[in-house]
């Protein structure tokens, strides 16, 4: 019976020290969690991009896969949609990408598309290179807002069109009671079409929503005004879209939307990551 009762004592001394092991450990993954997991701000999560850089000595890598429902034409493939942006500086970035489109529709809902197939087609396939820099311009103070502006060039590697085509994007935003995050954008590209260079404006605005430290979901308004074609379009689009961090520097993402003129995709979808390192 001593022999019993030393057993027992012993199982439950242990099942004591391994529940206090096992409190600890959650007590300093619950630390951990809300200490860690801060926001990537990846670009590729809205159309919208994050109006911060990246941070100094690291490297923040994203890619997704997009799928365009072109009204009346072979749908839109567009992979890796690949931007690898290098932060060197507190507030400036370095950033390059790759991207092929296969049966470009015209509709852009990226930010790595910005040129035009002919009129009643779709390309075969083409594949850009991308170039840049971001700068992160103002913090917020007050209504003073938080803001970037991003200066690229889009370079074909393969496809019909071949002119380098620049791009300048300036992005504002504010956080709001809750770490609500309000955030604005206007993109202009200077592109080529068969029927020359014309000019395309792209405003959006977001709202993200924290629904957890790891999870955020978003509602987005966005579109594509061209200027210089002899058909001009008008391609506005809704989209919701969230994203899930995986661990601190992993998240997963994605995004769908719906065209609302003839001249827009009917719909697509874009899944996709990020991952800094």
């Amino acid at each position: 019976m001593g022999t019993m009762q030393l057993e027992r004592n012993s199982i439950t001394r242990l099942g004591r020290s391994a529940a206090v092991v096992m409190l600890t450990c959650i007590a300093c993954l619950t630390r951990l969690h809300a200490a860690e997991f801060q926001e990537l701000d990846t670009d590729r999560d809205a159309f919208t991009p994050a109006t911060t850089t990246t941070k100094v000595g690291t490297v923040l890598t994203e890619a997704s896969y997009v799928w365009m429902d072109n009204r009346g034409l072979p749908a839109t493939n567009s992979f890796p949609e690949l931007l690898v942006r290098f932060g060197v500086r507190e507030r400036f970035e370095w950033r390059c990408g790759f991207n092929i489109e296969q049966n470009a529709g015209g509709s852009v809902v990226t930010a790595v598309e910005v040129g035009e197939p002919p009129e009643g087609e779709t390309g075969g396939e083409e594949a850009n290179l991308l170039y840049g820099f971001k700068l992160r311009v103002t913090d917020q103070a007050g209504l003073i807002p938080r803001s970037a502006a991003i200066v690229e060039a889009f370079t074909p590697v393969a496809g019909d069109v071949w002119g380098t085509e620049p791009s300048a994007t300036y992005t504002f935003g504010w956080e709001l009671p809750a770490a609500w995050r309000f955030d604005t954008a206007i993109r202009y590209a200077r592109a080529e079409s068969e029927e020359g260079w014309f000019d395309r404006w792209m405003p959006s605005t977001v709202l993200r929503i924290p629904m957890t430290d790891r999870w955020e979901v978003h509602a987005e308004w966005f579109g594509s005004w061209t200027e210089g074609l002899a058909n001009d379009k008008v391609q506005p689009f809704v989209s919701p879209g969230t994203h899930f961090m995986l661990t601190p520097s992993l998240e997963i993402g994605c995004r769908m939307g719906w065209g609302l003129t003839r001249d827009a995709a009917g719909y697509f979808v874009d899944a996709g990551a990020g991952w800094r390192f």
